[in-house]
């Protein structure tokens, strides 16, 4: 019993918002210190202090996590961000010595616990999780559009212009660049120089790469961020409800106790409604 209320007591204490706020306001001074890092002039002046301020992070965040698993149990470990915090945290505990010196580096996925920790930010990356799916089928039909293009401009401009259509290779990275907008106009003007008609081979793709698939990507995360914002919406409903319905119950047990102590006191008998 006594333990089961100090698990409840540390659970509240760590999902108080001070604490919360706490936990980032030590996330984004441990971000900024391991640029500061960076910075081999400041580095070499307080490399001490800046060693020491990563040494407190590593502490309250061990710490913090602690008092987490304590708090929650096993059930810790069900919750994806909860496993999230750990591995990330764990990952600073190895050794930087040696063949793992290059495991210094890594210490600045600590500041990727901003997104588990603020809730706008694990908003965006649910949403982004739950459009994988549909993602996937997009980028598996922009691969074939490409494709496609790719062996119809390396037959059609091969010989034109062989730095760029060449070969199959040479052409999908060609049409990678136009779908990205970087130096295509240079491209296609120096294609059309030998081959005037280009210019249509060019705005086709770009309409369907571009405007028309690529979008699709933005509506697709549009589409599954607005689920998941309607689906904690129903949660928090339903959870208010619950709430509602406890707060009920407990009137009319406290309505039912007075009626009780009232009839007690006249000698009536009590008849529940």
């Amino acid at each position: 019993m006594t333990a089961s209320l100090n698990r409840a007591r540390v659970r509240e204490f760590v999902e108080r918002p001070r604490f919360q706020h706490a936990i980032i306001a030590v996330i984004v001074v441990n971000a900024i210190t391991l640029g500061l890092e960076t910075w081999a002039a400041l580095a070499d002046d307080l490399g001490w202090l800046l060693f020491l301020v990563d040494r407190a992070v590593l502490v309250i965040f061990v710490v913090e996590l602690g008092l987490r698993l304590y708090a929650h149990g096993w059930r810790f470990f069900r919750d994806p961000w909860s496993v999230f915090d750990f591995v990330i945290v764990a990952i600073a505990l190895l050794p930087v010595t040696g063949e793992f010196a290059v495991l210094r580096a890594l210490r600045i996925l600590r500041a990727l616990r901003l997104i588990s920790v603020v809730p706008s930010m694990r908003r965006v990356v649910g949403g982004l999780l739950a459009a994988l799916p549909g993602m996937a089928s997009i980028a598996a039909l922009l691969s074939l559009i490409i494709y496609v293009a790719a062996v119809i401009g390396t037959k059609l401009f091969g010989a034109a212009a062989p730095e760029y259509f060449g070969t199959l290779g040479h052409t999908l990275f060609t049409l990678f660049q136009t779908m990205t907008g970087e130096g295509w106009p240079d491209v296609a003007r120096e294609l059309m120089e030998k081959v005037p008609l280009a210019w249509i081979f060019f705005v086709i793709y770009i309409l369907v790469s571009s405007f028309m698939v690529l979008n699709l990507f933005i509506a697709v995360v549009v589409s599954a961020m607005e689920g998941q914002v309607m689906a904690e919406s129903r949660a928090e409903e339903a959870a208010h409800a619950a709430e509602e319905q406890i707060a009920n119950r407990e009137i009319l047990a406290e309505l039912r106790e007075l009626r009780a102590e009232v009839a007690a006191l006249r000698g009536v008998p009590v008849r529940d409604p």
